[in-house]
């Protein structure tokens, strides 16, 4: 759901051409960095593990099937120079699976394109370990005035701290728009420009089971250009509820995947059982006609 995490983040565009600044990639990589420390305090035990559990109230509402999703406010400034720090996370929870279950949706690459149509328009596995997986993307966004490609080659690593409690941190380590998609001219330019509107994605996901399912948050976070401040009072709300909405969404199809494949796993199971007891009923009438 990496990628998952990815889908959340194809934020409003702003149809107007920018180039990727140093400092602001260094104010994001300072905003990420920040991100896994929190994180490190959650997986050890200094905070609570799960969001959802910061509240009685949001717990209680996934709980009951509601995908609840704010967008963060930590204490780093997430104004970077040239550039906006975008920071949303959402939780949601799927009844009857387990975290094996989800895990291996999530890391289901190459049937992207399938969960989450149509934000991914296709995916591909470069490399895969029991930790580690690094895979590509073309993400669509169809923005405010334009509609926009990107290529993104992601990194992601899987954590376990006990049987039920995982945690993956993904980022893209290269995101190029891709101009003319789908045109015979198509072409990838260079990284960091572009009129679309997205420069860096990050995104960490927890996952526990209990209460008869899996708790599934994602916290997704993004690298932007401004919004120039003639804009701003049009634009700002529009990109807020985008991503809002673009995050329930992931989570919302991640859990119909899960759901799906829990299902006819199940289905599987049961044909299974009953093939296997045609077969023993054969065999002891076999062993019957053979006694008689």
């Amino acid at each position: 759901m990496r990628a998952r995490i990815t889908l959340s983040l194809l934020l409003t565009s702003a149809a107007y051409a920018a180039t990727l600044k140093p400092e602001s990639v260094q104010a994001w990589n300072r905003y990420v960095a920040a991100a896994e420390t929190k994180l490190e305090r959650r997986a050890h035990g200094n905070e609570t593990f799960l969001w959802v559990d910061e509240s009685p109230d949001r717990r209680r509402r996934v709980q009951n099937g509601e995908i609840v999703v704010s967008e963060t406010y930590s204490g780093v400034n997430k104004k970077a120079p040239s550039a906006l720090i975008h920071d949303w996370i959402g939780a949601a929870f799927i009844p009857g699976a387990n975290v094996e279950d989800v895990i291996a949706v999530v890391r289901n690459y190459a049937s992207y394109s399938q969960y989450y149509h149509p934000g991914v328009a296709s995916a591909k596995v470069s490399s895969k370990s029991d930790t580690e997986d690094k895979f590509s993307l073309v993400l669509m966004n169809q923005a405010v005035l334009v509609k926009t490609a990107v290529e993104a080659e992601c990194h992601s690593t899987l954590r376990r701290l006990s049987d039920k409690i995982w945690y993956s941190e993904t980022s893209a380590t290269r995101i190029q728009e891709i101009e003319d998609y789908g045109r015979p001219g198509e072409h990838l330019l260079p990284s960091g420009e572009g009129s679309g509107y997205l420069w860096r994605i990050a995104s960490i996901t927890r996952y526990e089971e209990r209460d008869g399912g899996v708790y599934v948050e994602l916290e997704a976070m993004a690298l932007s250009r401004d919004i120039p401040l003639s804009l701003r009072f049009v634009v700002d709300p529009i990109v807020r509820r985008v991503s809002r909405s673009s995050l329930a969404e992931s989570l919302r199809q991640t859990g119909q995947a899960v759901s799906t494949v829990v299902a006819a796993n199940a289905t599987t199971k049961v044909a299974s059982e009953r093939a296997s007891t045609r077969t023993q009923a054969v065999g002891a009438f076999g062993l019957a006609a053979i006694n008689q």
